[in-house]
């Protein structure tokens, strides 16, 4: 009875611990983790002493998906299948319809290709996977896929944010300094900067991933999302992780507060500059030309945010899973229709390469 006593008011004292650093760690949590790590992953404290059911050697993990109800399958396969067509169909359009116009073949249509195919990626590295294993009826991914598929889904996932900052500064390069935009935004320093977004990104995935391979035991296998998140992999690890988690935490914060900071201060510029101009129609003609990209901004990292409070008030993984799919879904799904619907280059354009393909001849 003394020893019972005495392993409950371990407990009571563990779980006060455990309540008191999630409030202590929970305010310096920047928005940019909001999208890889919801706030859950930091406060993970665990014994390092092997249990029983702790597994030392893993071949494969277990992706519980959305739902467990076979009645909704079919439906989830339609729904997902449809918005992975959608979301392919649309960014690949923007990209034919930029190719096939020469008016468009300026730095920010440039960008917004790079960004559509950041997108096509993105979703593809996720969906594609669910759609499979609802289809096969199976949810297993050997161990190398789930790593491969976090590696992949950091990886577009960073070039969203690293390419939307380039943009930012592209629009800050046209409206602040018009008259040495040309010389500025040249072919080859654009050709830089999406190149250097793709080495920061991959740089970021790659130490994602070696974090991860430090964690050599994991106490299950079944992770309650439809893809393989990394905070649902450190919360699998059956040791005290907290020091990789802090590495983790730190690099994410120097990856996201710089783009972040940079695109703030872009927009910044850019409305002292605009309210500078006597002429309120050429402020507002100027500052049309970044309407689309703030809005998808604005999607980009309010989906992060929902994603970040929905993991902090939820108790339940199923509904993390839902949130997880505004992010990783709904956001590459909508940006097409946005820079489109915003855009009139964009509507002449497309509507110009449609008809060139079914009839024959330009519009």
């Amino acid at each position: 009875m003394l020893r019972n006593i005495a392993e409950g008011t371990e407990v009571y004292n563990l779980s006060n611990e455990l309540l008191i650093s999630k409030i202590w760690i929970g305010f310096y949590i920047p928005p940019y983790l909001f999208h890889y790590y919801p706030p859950s992953f930091l406060f993970k404290k665990v014994s390092k002493v092997h249990r029983p059911g702790n597994l030392s050697s893993v071949s494969e993990f277990f992706l519980l998906g959305i739902s467990n109800d076979p009645e909704l399958q079919p439906l989830l396969f339609v729904l997902f299948l449809s918005m992975y067509l959608v979301t392919t169909l649309g960014n690949l359009l923007i990209i034919l319809a930029v190719a096939s116009d020469s008016h468009l073949h300026t730095p920010m249509y440039f960008f917004l290709c790079n960004l559509s195919l950041a997108d096509m990626g993105f979703i593809s590295t996720t969906v594609s996977k669910m759609i499979v294993n609802i289809q096969t009826h199976t949810r297993v991914i050997s161990y190398v896929g789930c790593l491969t598929q976090m590696s992949f889904f950091i990886l577009f996932g960073c070039m969203d944010g690293t390419l939307l900052t380039v943009m930012a500064y592209d629009r800050f390069v046209a409206i602040c300094h018009p008259l040495h935009y040309p010389v500025i935004m040249n072919p080859r320093f654009c050709c830089f900067l999406v190149l250097l977004s793709f080495l920061v990104s991959l740089l970021d995935s790659q130490l994602h991933n070696l974090i991860v391979l430090q964690v050599n035991c994991f106490k299950d296998v079944e992770i309650s999302n439809f893809f393989c998140d990394p905070s649902h992999l450190f919360n699998l690890a059956c040791l005290d992780i907290f020091t990789n988690n802090i590495v983790t935490y730190f690099s994410g914060a120097i990856f996201g507060a710089i783009p972040f900071s940079a695109i703030f201060f872009s927009y910044y510029q850019i409305l002292s500059s605009i309210l500078r101009v006597p002429s309120s129609g050429g402020g507002y003609k100027a500052f049309s030309t970044c309407g689309s990209h703030l809005a998808v901004v604005c999607l980009f990292y309010g989906t992060g945010i929902g994603l970040y409070l929905s993991s902090a008030i939820s108790l339940s993984p199923r509904n993390d899973a839902m949130a997880s799919v505004m992010y990783t879904v709904v956001t590459p799904m909508l940006n097409p229709f946005i820079y489109s619907l915003r855009n009139r280059d964009m509507k002449r354009a497309m509507r110009r390469f449609l008809s060139q393909t079914n009839l024959g001849h330009p519009f």
